[in-house]
């Protein structure tokens, strides 16, 4: 199955910005249907943050992201990005992209990467 491989995590300080990145690792001719970003906090449970469908509508789950993050996606490329502006200790977390090929649910998952804001 095709593999999702993420990149652009890393160590910013507050006010700062990341983007990632999340890719198909092989050439396939299938396009995704909905494309979204999970994160994971250190002792949190994992969440939605934002998705993306097809046809570019987004969708931001979290109030905390809305402004300040944009998910954005490259269908020639299958790739879908997360860019994070304004960066707060609170966005600390594991990211993980993932990728439904259905449009039902999510069935590829990225590595994921960590992302650490610091005060």
């Amino acid at each position: 199955q095709v593999q999702l491989v993420q990149s652009g995590g890393g160590l910013v300080q507050a006010g700062g910005s990341l983007k990632l990145s999340c890719v198909a690792s092989r050439r396939t001719t299938a396009r995704p249907y909905d494309m979204g970003w999970f994160r994971q906090g250190p002792g949190k449970d994992r969440e939605f943050v934002a998705g993306i469908t097809r046809s570019g509508s987004s969708i931001y789950a979290l109030d905390s992201v809305k402004g300040r993050f944009t998910i954005s996606r490259d269908n020639t490329k299958k790739a879908v990005y997360l860019q994070m502006n304004n960066l707060k200790p609170e966005d600390t977390a594991v990211y993980y992209c993932a990728v439904s090929w259905d449009g039902i649910g999510y069935d590829d998952w990225g590595q994921g990467t960590q992302v650490t804001v610091s005060s």
